[in-house]
């Protein structure tokens, strides 16, 4: 079972997604489509070329044809669907789209013989989010956005499982929890303010928004969060950072893990304590190194008591595994 709605943004700048090129972006920029944040609309801002848009646009198309824009995805995956946005984009968006996906882990592809249709020639509409599935689901490195005849296009949102980049799992200690490894948040118990996934991003948190953070618990238990892991590996040390969290941050937290290969989320009898429930500090970095048993495990659950905000999570150790190998 896939649970779409903890799919990965591979495409997102925020993960390394860069537009590499685009036949024409007169009015608004290629980059905008892989923007992190939400577009918005600015009424009054105007540019020497017309109207201020917070997307990509092209000039309006005089001869045949269409424009389009290559993507190279920030995390290699298996795309399952994608989300053409059209925010704000009323009179001047594209009549239809279609896309095409490459795979190219040893650079960009070279011709049209690299490409293969996923989408074929689909409508859009105005000022609206439009999910579009892969059938099948396709492994990418690079996306095509073909745009028909022309016009804006707010955001690309291309929703896949990220998958370990080529020789990661070769026995060496990685952070088997990053999504730049292969790891996904697969299930959790809230994500009000924002998904799990934020937590299993690249880099040092950058502000409280970045991060995974639940609403205020106003009944019994606690807020949870089950990640499958790149891999199934001994885990040597886990990091609990709540930087950026300052009265929103979680009292405790426990880790447990489960060897689950080849499962979605594990059962309730498969799960076993690798860190015993233990305070955590607001705005701190947490390192965790005596860890209970040294078992493989293929999941982690972080529970955290009663709910609150983790900037990032962190699960290093060794894996020569997928995390779904049938051994």
């Amino acid at each position: 079972m896939i649970t779409d709605d903890l799919l990965v943004d591979l495409a997102a700048a925020r993960v390394g997604g860069t537009v590499l090129a685009a036949n024409d972006d007169f009015f608004a920029p290629k980059e905008n489509l892989v923007a992190d944040a939400e577009p918005i609309w600015d009424p009054q801002r105007y540019t020497d070329r017309g109207k201020w848009m917070d997307g990509w646009e092209t000039r309006r198309r005089r001869q045949p044809g269409y424009d389009w824009a290559v993507l190279r995805l920030g995390l290699e995956g298996i795309v399952h669907r994608v989300v053409v946005d059209t925010a704000f984009f009323t009179g001047n968006y594209p009549e239809s789209c279609s896309v095409d996906a490459a795979h190219r882990v040893d650079g960009s592809p070279r011709d049209d013989a690299d490409w293969f249709e996923v989408i074929p020639r689909t409508p859009l509409q105005g000022d609206t989010k439009v999910e579009i599935p892969f059938a099948p689901p396709a492994v990418a490195s690079h996306i095509r956005l073909n745009i028909h005849p022309d016009g804006g296009v707010a955001r690309l949102r291309v929703l896949g499982d990220p998958i370990p980049p080529q020789g990661l799992l070769d026995g060496s200690r990685v952070d088997l929890a990053a999504l730049a490894s292969g790891a996904r948040a697969v299930d959790c118990s809230d994500r009000h303010y924002s998904s799990p996934n934020r937590m299993l991003v690249a880099g040092a948190p950058r502000g409280m928004w970045d991060g995974w953070e639940t609403r205020r618990r106003r009944v019994p238990g606690n807020d949870w969060a089950m990640i499958r892991l790149a891999g199934r590996g001994v885990v040597e040390r886990i990091e609990i950072d709540t930087t950026h969290y300052k009265g929103n941050a979680p009292g405790t937290a426990a880790v447990f893990g489960a060897d689950a290969p080849g499962v979605e989320v594990p059962e309730v009898e498969q799960w076993r304590p690798l860190l015993e429930r233990t305070d955590l500090s607001p705005d701190t970095s947490h390192g965790f190194d005596d860890l209970a048993g040294t078992g493989r495990v293929t999941h982690l659950r972080l529970d955290i008591h009663p709910d609150g905000g983790v900037a990032r999570f962190r699960a290093w150790g060794g894996s020569t595994e997928p995390w779904n190998s049938p051994h």
